[in-house]
């Protein structure tokens, strides 16, 4: 071997990298063409995190010698971790065609493919993956993380199981496999992983912190989450983007981020409020942060900012950069800690003033995030010390609605599959959300109330087994389940009629749901809980001039549904308030007002030096 080449290696090997990288310099300046030197030295690059500088030094050494599988990889390592996915891909098909069975390219392959929203392909790369490498945890784990978006949960818990199996210490696994036993309704796994998540959290441990809203109302708990997940994904602060600069802009600059602006109840929620901002002194851009869907709600949103963004396949460095140049005054970060978010972005400090609002119910845990929008219900002033933000109250609630929502003609109770006479008690409730305790009161409630049904959403068929064989555990007869399949909102929002009553879940309360049920005139029945998640129908419920409806404990709210249920004519007088639609929940007007009041406050805080 060449003596300045093994010099090289050495110093590569011992970890002195900037001696390496200066000694292959030196081989490339005198042999261009010198394969070992310039694959190496790419290697070196991707190591440092230099990725777009390895890609090209990669690319010189392949065209040296196309068909070596380490150059192959390591460029497409690179790619990968420089948000190149499209050329990634292409890179470890390429490698994939030399080394077939190449454990790592088929993981990272479907890794892509699953933020592509492309489950099969990525399933079936993640399969061919576990063919050559059985026994690596991470491919379990990301299988699962697959199986569970194809909503074949029962599967996704067994990779979940399996991935621990192999490594005890995957928290993302083990709160990920928290959340597909609350998909199934599979109380006995969640009577268990509830307490382990608890003790993860409370070690220091990051996990998924959405996850631990649907087991717990401990707001400390939920602010310890929120701090790991933080220091997990940003495990040193970046030097800040903004540093003082006063921009003195016109209009003040609203930068909202999310990964939902598609078909999404984000997107929902949000488009009336920016088609409508008032423009004299505000400006709405975009950062979307995922992939158009194609859908009427993503041309929507597109049309509906002044400036659209797509950043998705940016890194959060860059996304941050891209809003420190569009000099955004308030950065509002719609996802928090849910699917897609990104909170790095914020770390890096883009905007003078940076807020979190909807997306997520809790404390995000981070000190970069200036303020949460909220209203006294969701958080009152006394919770202040379990947020790690400043609490910003609107006058009534946090929640923007649309006004604009359209309802369709009602079907008959035999066309929504329902009896033909009887009470119905209804939950829409993604059903996750029901907890054993809570289908305790509502088995007793179908006893107590003869011929009543229970309607819910859909779930996968081993979750509607589950629910099923609860019910007659507890002496109910199955078919008073009735399951309603997913339908377009306009259809789903028009199915309200038939209900008599919503009855809402604890710890995690029905959001977008229970404001479509109040927008649809369906009274909703809620028990206030002791966190934000937990929190948001009674603060909709008082917004909407329903306060009634709130009960402050299960037995309260069991209590109240039984009596409900006997008056018919007390249900009559809420249905027909709701449906005059005066309340403040209904008026987008005053809402878009109260929010913007608190923008321009936040602004004025920060000029004033605070």
């Amino acid at each position: 071997m060449d003596p300045s080449l093994e010099n090289a290696l050495a110093a590569h090997r011992a970890g002195r990298l900037e001696e390496a990288a200066r000694l292959y310099r030196r081989i490339i300046e005198a042999d261009g063409r010198n394969f070992p030197a310039l694959h190496m030295l790419g290697f070196l690059e991707g190591q440092r995190g230099r990725y777009d500088e390895a890609v090209r030094l990669l690319g010189l050494a392949l065209e040296l010698n196309p068909a070596y599988p380490e150059a192959l990889a390591h460029r497409a390592h690179a790619l990968m971790a420089a948000r190149r996915h499209h050329e990634a891909l292409a890179a470890y098909d390429r490698l994939l065609a030399r080394a077939p069975d190449h454990a790592e390219a088929l993981y990272n392959r479907g890794v892509i493919l699953s933020d592509w929203n492309r489950p099969a392909e990525a399933l079936a790369s993640f399969d061919r993956a576990l063919a050559v490498a059985p026994d690596t945890a991470a491919i379990h784990y990301s299988r699962g993380v697959v199986l569970a978006a194809m909503n074949r949960q029962r599967e996704a818990l067994d990779s979940y199981d399996r991935a621990l199996s192999l490594q005890p210490d995957l928290a993302m696994a083990a709160g990920n496999r928290a959340m597909a036993a609350l998909n199934l309704c599979d109380w006995t796994r969640t009577a268990q992983i509830g307490g382990e998540i608890a003790a993860l959290v409370a070690r220091g441990i990051a996990v998924p912190p959405q996850v631990l809203l649907g087991y717990s109302a401990d707001r400390r708990l939920q602010l310890q989450g929120g701090r790991n997940m933080i220091r997990a994904l940003i495990p040193q602060r970046p030097a800040p983007l903004w540093n003082g600069e006063r921009y003195g802009h016109d209009r003040i600059r609203l930068g909202y981020v999310s990964p939902d602006f598609r078909d999404h109840a984000v997107a929902q929620q949000i488009a009336p409020l920016i088609e409508s901002h008032d423009r004299d002194r505000f400006e709405a851009i975009a950062f979307s942060l995922a992939p158009g869907d194609g859908s009427t709600m993503r041309a929507r949103m597109e049309r509906a900012f002044d400036q659209f963004h797509d950043v998705c396949a940016l890194a959060p460095a860059d996304i941050a950069r891209q809003m420190r140049a569009a000099e955004i005054d308030i950065a509002i970060d719609l996802a928090g800690h849910t699917g897609g978010a990104r909170p790095a972005i914020f770390a890096f400090r883009p905007a003078p003033v940076q807020v979190a609002w909807l997306g997520y119910p809790a404390t995000t845990g981070a000190d970069f995030m200036d303020y949460l929008i909220a209203d006294r219900i969701v958080a009152p002033q006394e919770h202040q010390p379990d947020f790690a933000e400043k609490l910003v109250h609107l006058p009534h609630s946090f929640f923007p609605t649309d006004e604009g929502l359209v309802i369709g003609a009602p079907p008959t109770r035999a066309q929504a599959g329902l009896p033909d006479d009887g009470f119905i008690f209804c939950c829409f409730n993604t059903h996750w959300k029901i907890t054993a305790a809570l289908f305790d009161v509502w088995m007793r409630l179908l006893s107590a109330v003869p011929g009543s049904t229970l309607w819910l959403k859909q779930p996968d068929a081993d979750a509607r087994t589950n629910l099923e064989r609860a019910a007659a555990a507890r002496g109910v007869a199955p078919h008073r389940l009735v399951f309603a399949p997913d339908a377009p909102l306009e259809t789903h929002l028009a199915r309200h009629a038939l209900a008599d009553l919503f009855l809402d879940t604890l710890p995690y309360n029905a959001h977008a749901t229970a404001a479509h049920a109040l927008w649809a005139g369906l009274p909703v029945l809620t028990c206030r809980g002791e966190a934000f998640a937990g929190r948001v129908a009674a603060s909709l419920l008082e917004a909407a001039g329903a306060p009634e409806l709130v009960t402050q404990s299960l037995a309260d709210y069991e209590g109240l549904a039984l009596r409900l249920a006997r008056k018919p004519d007390r249900l009559l007088a809420i249905r027909e308030k709701l449906a005059r639609r005066h309340a403040p929940l209904f008026d987008g007007e005053r809402f878009r007002k109260a929010l913007e009041s608190a923008f321009a406050g936040m602004m004025e805080t920060g000029r004033a030096g605070a």
